[in-house]
């Protein structure tokens, strides 16, 4: 039987039809996930707390699960428990406790993870704060910011026109890589197309709401895009410490929840500081 690098080199036909399939896959898996999130998201609490915890739980395994050589150990409970525990607190409007419960929760995890013999005990128990913070940062969003249904609207309508307008510039024009030795698929073109694109979802958003000022929503969607390619590319860096391509395959044609809202979790957590510095969400600056 042919290996795989004898049916690369009799052609690309393989490859080919295979980069189909699993475009194919990942259209399907967008056409189900993203109406579903959108109305969630209107639809608000409870149905969207449920669904955050959902994504929280998910995201949590997958990273202890990293962490522990693709085993679930003792301290992945410890975490996801944390979690969903924190999630639960910022449902009730308890964001300090959130908070507060993340940070036992990665200590204890960590604790538990040493005295396990597990692998990467630090790693495990940072995983807490890195997915609990945003999923209390979209909570705190969509229920407690005036205008926080358009804000978390807004905020997925950029991290996918950066994704895309990512994409698009990165493939059509190529060029220097932005950081090879984490990502090597992605370009300085690919952060300037999602940089472009989320600065035109900025000025729709700015004119559609009669935001006070277009310009200052406008710099603040295209800065957000550099935050959203960096949560991206720290994802990145997180994988291949570990060694792994996909968080995991939960997700058809997209690899793991992980996978698919690493920028979504850096930008949602900048979002909600600013909105807190700003003392209003961004979209009312």
């Amino acid at each position: 039987m042919p290996s795989e690098s004898s049916n690369a080199a009799i052609g690309a036909t393989v490859p080919l039809d295979s980069s189909h399939h699993l475009l194919r896959r990942r259209i399907i898996s967008a056409l189900v996930l993203v109406p579903l999130a959108l109305a969630l998201v209107v639809l608000g609490s409870p149905s969207w707390d449920v669904f955050v915890a959902l994504f929280g739980a998910v995201m949590a395994w997958e990273w202890t699960r990293i962490c522990n050589q693709g085993r679930l150990g003792l301290a992945g409970f410890v975490i996801i428990a944390a979690v969903l525990t924190a999630i639960a607190a910022a449902a009730a409007a308890l964001y300090q406790a959130a908070f507060l419960i993340l940070i036992a929760g990665g200590l204890f995890g960590t604790v538990v993870s040493r005295l396990g013999g597990e692998t990467a005990a630090n790693w495990q128990g940072l995983g807490a704060v890195y997915v609990g913070a945003p999923c209390i940062s979209i909570l705190w969003v969509r229920s407690e910011l005036d205008g926080g249904l358009e804000t978390l609207l807004w905020v997925l309508a950029l991290v996918w026109a950066t994704d895309t307008g990512a994409y698009i510039a990165g493939r059509r024009i190529g060029g220097v890589k932005l950081a090879p030795r984490i990502s090597p698929n992605k370009t300085w073109a690919g952060l300037g197309g999602g940089i472009v694109a989320a600065a035109l979802v900025g000025l729709a958003a700015a004119l559609w709401l009669g935001t006070p000022s277009i310009w200052l929503l406008l710099g603040v969607s295209a800065a957000l895009a550099v935050v959203e390619q960096v949560g991206d590319l720290a994802e990145s860096a997180f994988k291949r410490r570990f060694g792994v391509k996909d968080s995991s395959d939960i997700i058809p044609g997209h690899g793991g929840v992980l996978d698919r809202v690493d920028g979504l979790l850096a930008v949602i957590v900048a979002v909600a500081g600013l909105s807190l510095a700003g003392g209003g969400s961004v979209l009312l600056w």
